[in-house]
């Protein structure tokens, strides 16, 4: 009797673990198709040049065969998908035109830090600094 409810414990804990398993799986797989579909819609309503009757035609797909169409649309549109989403976003590529002019001599870096701490700019500190910085030493001052 002992053993026939252990096993009747055991079989029961088994079944509830796969059946937690398959669970998270289908909810991991769902989670995930939502999130490409509310993808697609959003890039869908982004591109302007696509006409609204494809548009319907998609979220149509969409609805009645949503996997095979989601798929589709990842592969046929995906390379535009992430153009028009930096686009909507202001990202351009990064252009590296600005390089920092250097500067022409230590003693004339001195000579401005001179300046910009007589004129009251900076402080005895920020002048140490930039003179240890011009004559090519790490400055570990306060």
């Amino acid at each position: 009797m002992i053993a026939t409810a252990r096993f009747l414990v055991g079989r029961c804990l088994a079944v509830f673990l796969q059946d937690f398993f398959w669970f998270l799986l289908w909810s991991f797989y769902f989670i995930a198709y939502l999130y490409v579909v509310i993808l697609i819609i959003t890039d869908l309503f982004r591109d302007h040049s696509l006409n609204g009757g494809f548009k319907a035609l998609w979220i149509i797909a969409l609805v009645f065969v949503p996997f095979l169409t989601a798929l589709i649309y990842i592969i046929a549109r995906g390379k535009g998908m992430a153009q028009r989403l930096q686009v909507s976003r202001g990202v351009v590529a990064e252009s590296d035109d600005y390089r920092p002019a250097a500067s022409s001599s230590p003693s004339e870096d001195i000579a401005h830090a001179k300046k910009l701490l007589d004129a009251g700019t900076i402080t005895q500190g920020e002048f140490d600094a930039l003179k240890s910085k011009a004559l090519g030493n790490q400055y570990f001052g306060a």
